[in-house]
Order: structure tokens, then C-alpha cells, then sequence
């Protein structure tokens, strides 16, 4: 009998809580949905959510200590006082970023490598130029790059077995700056939002449609003026992230031949192989960007291993058959959220 005198004086208390929480849930849907773009890590980012204040003063000032800590282009920041073999502590953001980092190369056998900056410098696609790639230099390069020839000690200092080692996270963090903003924006109660640096992307919620947030998959024609963006497939996410990394865009040619701007940190060349495109989803970011480019250097039946041992990865790879044709090779948890183009 007591219980149900105690159930019949709360039956009050909880509709009145049922009716608060819808109440809640309507006002939020009637919040604006806001875009904003800049200028960050030498590319422009895109940031749509949906809130009633402006955030983008705080989500700069996130993306500025990021770029002060990762960014080799900037000339104070702490990865190049550590490529210059400066006395410097590193900070939270890049012991962060160094540890995933390898814990990734580990489980890519190096293909992912952020030790590979020396070779992408002498290619001329990294933070340094050089005059015309050499064999004889490259096989130098190589003596000195490897993800197991660099530490991080208890002190927060990074020790190297060569002081010409040099570290480049830039296949890494445009992604962590993704994730870095998601935070910025979970902070202010942020329900809903869509994150893209670069082209590294982070989904949360529903869009102003009130449905899944849809993002493209970019054709892999070759386009170094980034003008081109023929879609090849939209996903339909949230509550995930998505990296894309191809040689279609990033790329040169030097007496009638192609090179592009992936890497290999074993061969010391660009990656000639049948995989043009490599897209990762995965629950952050910053993993996703690294996968993407462990990827492109592995190529599409290394990459597929690698999936299968990752059940929480989901990838689409774009790629040439023998005649030159477009292939695709989709995850199948990923296939569901494919919707019509």
C-alpha cells in the first residue's frame, strides 16, 4: 500500500519532468543554426552548428594553440623548436598527437610515419624546399627516418637517435584540429554540429533538416587547382568523423613524369600503386586522418588486412583496375550509409 501511495504522489514530479524536457528539447530545436570559415594550417576550415551564441573567437583561439604546437610552417611553434633541436618541453596537445601517432605507426608497420618529414621536405611537398630529387640523397634521408628512432621521455622532451630527424603531423592534424573544435563546441552544450578543416570532418547530431549530416566523397581526378568537385558517393553520418587523403590533388610533374605527394617512409619515393583515393570513418578524427594516409601508402589489399583486424574503422577506397577504370571497395557497415548522388 505504501508504494503505491509514494507512486501516486510522484506521478506529479515525473510528469512535470516529462513536460520540462520537452519543453528543453523545443527550445533547442529553435536555436539558429550558424556557419562560420577561416583560415587555418595553410587551409581554410567550415563549421556549421547550432547554437544562439558565437563561438568563433573561442574555436580560433583552439585552432592557435594547436597551430602553435603541430605546425612546422610556423616558426615558433614547438614541433619546429624540435626540428631545430632546441631545448623545449612539449606541451598536452603534442604529447597527445605524438603517442597516437605511434601507436598507429606500429600498427601500420610505418606506413604512417611522422618521422617521414625529411623525404616529404626533399620531394618538395613538405614545410622545407629542395632543388630536384636525387637517389643518392634520398637513400641518405632514409638512414635517419623511422618512427622507432624517436622518443618521448617522462620530461616532456623528445630525443632522437640523429639530430637531422625531423617530425611533420601534418597527415594527423588537421584531424586533431577537428576534434580539438568538437570539444570547443561540446563545452558550450553544442548538440549539433559539422566540423571541416581541409577536408578532415566531424559530425554530430542532425543538420538543420533535422536529419544526418551529409557529406561527399570527391571524385580522385586529377585536379591541383582544387577547383574540380565531382562527387563519387555521399555518406550520410553523425556522430563520426571522416578523413580523405589522395594523390589526385597533391602533386607535380617534372620531365614527363608524375609524382605525387604520398610518401612511402620504406622506399623513400612517392607511392605508385592501383589505390587513388583512401576515406576513413572512425569515431575521432585525428585517427581517421591517419589511417587515410597509412592507406594510400599501403595500398587497397594492405589496407583491407588492416580493416579487418579494426572493426571500429570503416573505409571507402577508390581505385584503378588494369584498364584504368574507376573501382570501389566499401566497408559494409559503411555501405549502408551511402545514399543515392
Amino acid at each position: 500500500m505504501r508504494n503505491k501511495k509514494q507512486l501516486i504522489w510522484q506521478l506529479p514530479f515525473l510528469a512535470f519532468l516529462i513536460i520540462g524536457t520537452v519543453l528543453i528539447i523545443r527550445q533547442q530545436q529553435k536555436l539558429p543554426y550558424v556557419s562560420i570559415q577561416g583560415n587555418i594550417f595553410g587551409t581554410i576550415y567550415h563549421i556549421t552548428y547550432q547554437s544562439d551564441k558565437d563561438l568563433q573567437h573561442d574555436i580560433e583561439q583552439a585552432l592557435a594553440e594547436v597551430d602553435q604546437s603541430l605546425s612546422p610552417f610556423n616558426p615558433q611553434s614547438i614541433i619546429t623548436k624540435v626540428n631545430n633541436n632546441e631545448d623545449v618541453l612539449v606541451d598536452d596537445k603534442f604529447v597527445e598527437v605524438f603517442n597516437l601517432a605511434q601507436k598507429i605507426s606500429q600498427d601500420t608497420d610505418g606506413a604512417f610515419d611522422i618521422t617521414v618529414a625529411p623525404l616529404v621536405n626533399h620531394w618538395g611537398f613538405g614545410f622545407k624546399t629542395t632543388n630536384s630529387p636525387d637517389m643518392h640523397a634520398i637513400d641518405s634521408l632514409i638512414s635517419f627516418v623511422g618512427y622507432q628512432k624517436v622518443t618521448l621521455g617522462k620530461d616532456r622532451r623528445i630525443r632522437k637517435n640523429d639530430s637531422r630527424l625531423m617530425l611533420d603531423c601534418s597527415a594527423i592534424a588537421k584531424g586533431y584540429g577537428s576534434d580539438i573544435v568538437a570539444k570547443v563546441l561540446e563545452s558550450h552544450d553544442v548538440n549539433n554540429y559539422m566540423i571541416e578543416i581541409g577536408g578532415e570532418i566531424v559530425t554530430k547530431g542532425v543538420s538543420e533538416k533535422r536529419s544526418p549530416w551529409r557529406i561527399g566523397i570527391n571524385r580522385p581526378t586529377e585536379d591541383p587547382t582544387n577547383m574540380n568537385n565531382e562527387i563519387e558517393a555521399i555518406l550520410q553520418i553523425t556522430d563520426l568523423s571522416m578523413a580523405t587523403s589522395g594523390n589526385y590533388r597533391n602533386f607535380y610533374y617534372k620531365d614527363g613524369k608524375k609524382y605525387a605527394h604520398t610518401i612511402d617512409p620504406h622506399t623513400g619515393l612517392p607511392v605508385e600503386h592501383s589505390l587513388l583515393s583512401a576515406t576513413v570513418v572512425a569515431q575521432r578524427c585525428a585517427i581517421a586522418d591517419a589511417y587515410a594516409t597509412a592507406f594510400m601508402v599501403l595500398g587497397l589489399e594492405k589496407s583491407k588486412a588492416i580493416l579487418q583486424r579494426h572493426s571500429e574503422l570503416m573505409a571507402y577506397l577508390i581505385y584503378a583496375d588494369h584498364e584504368g577504370k574507376y573501382q570501389i571497395w566499401c566497408s559494409p557497415k559503411l555501405r549502408e550509409k551511402i545514399i543515392e548522388n
